[in-house]
C-alpha cells in the first residue's frame, strides 16, 4: 500500500458563480482499522478562505500548525488578511522545504478575494507545486473515481445551492467506492457575505 492510501481520505473544491465550496470526508484510518469519524480535514485560514488536507494524517496535523503559524506571523507584520495568491505561495515554499522529505499530503486551497470577491481554486502537489483552475480540484486516494463524478455533474455559473448539491453529489458517489474515506461529509459553502457550512452522513462502512 502506498503511504498516501496509508489514512485515507478525501477532500474536493468546486467553484460557482461568486462562489466556491470545499468538501471533506471525517474517516481516520489505520489502512483497514477504523480509528476515528469527526477527524478534521478543511481548515480556515483567514476570512473567507480554506485549506483542505488529506492523506497521511500526522502530516495533516503538522501542515497545518505550521501554515497557522506562518500565516499568524504574516497578519501581524502585514497588519492585513492574507490574500488566496498569497496563501499559496506560502503553502507551496512551506512544502518545497521539505522536497527531500515530503509531507505526505496534496493541499487543496479555495476561496474568494476579499477585495474583487473572485472565486480561487488552487491544489499542490508534495513538493509544492501549485496547480490552478476554473471548475474543481481534489486530493484523495480514489481520484479516478472522484474525477470522473466532477466531470460529468460540474458546470460552470452555478449559483449556491446547485454548487452544494453538486459538491455533496460528487463526493457521496466517490466516497462509497472507497474502502479508507467516508464517515460522513463537511461542506463548507463560502459566498461574498458568508460562509454555510452542512455536514452529510454517508455509509458507515
Amino acid at each position: 500500500m502506498s503511504i498516501l492510501s496509508y489514512n485515507g481520505g478525501a477532500v474536493m473544491a468546486m467553484k460557482g458563480k461568486n462562489c466556491v465550496a470545499i468538501a471533506a470526508d471525517r474517516c481516520f484510518r489505520n489502512q483497514a482499522q477504523m480509528v476515528t469519524t469527526d477527524f478534521q480535514k478543511s481548515f480556515p485560514m483567514g476570512d473567507r478562505l480554506y485549506i483542505g488536507l488529506a492523506r497521511m494524517a500526522t502530516d495533516v496535523q503538522t501542515v497545518v500548525q505550521g501554515l497557522n503559524f506562518q500565516l499568524n506571523l504574516y497578519e501581524l507584520k502585514e497588519s492585513r488578511p492574507v490574500k488566496p495568491y498569497t496563501l499559496m505561495s506560502m503553502v507551496a515554499n512551506f512544502l518545497y522545504e521539505k522536497r527531500f522529505g515530503p509531507y505526505y499530503t496534496e493541499p487543496v486551497i479555495t476561496g474568494l478575494d476579499l477585495k474583487t470577491f473572485k472565486p480561487f481554486l488552487c491544489s499542490l502537489d508534495l513538493t509544492g507545486c501549485p496547480m490552478g483552475t476554473d471548475d474543481f480540484v481534489i486530493s484523495c486516494t480514489h481520484s479516478k473515481q472522484m474525477y470522473g463524478r466532477c466531470e460529468s455533474l460540474w458546470e460552470p455559473n452555478m449559483d449556491s445551492e446547485h454548487l452544494f448539491d453538486t459538491i455533496s453529489q460528487a463526493m457521496l458517489n466517490a466516497v462509497h467506492r472507497d474502502a479508507v474515506s467516508g464517515m460522513g461529509i463537511i461542506v463548507h459553502i463560502i459566498e461574498k457575505d458568508k460562509v454555510t457550512t452542512r455536514t452529510l452522513k454517508a455509509q458507515m462502512h
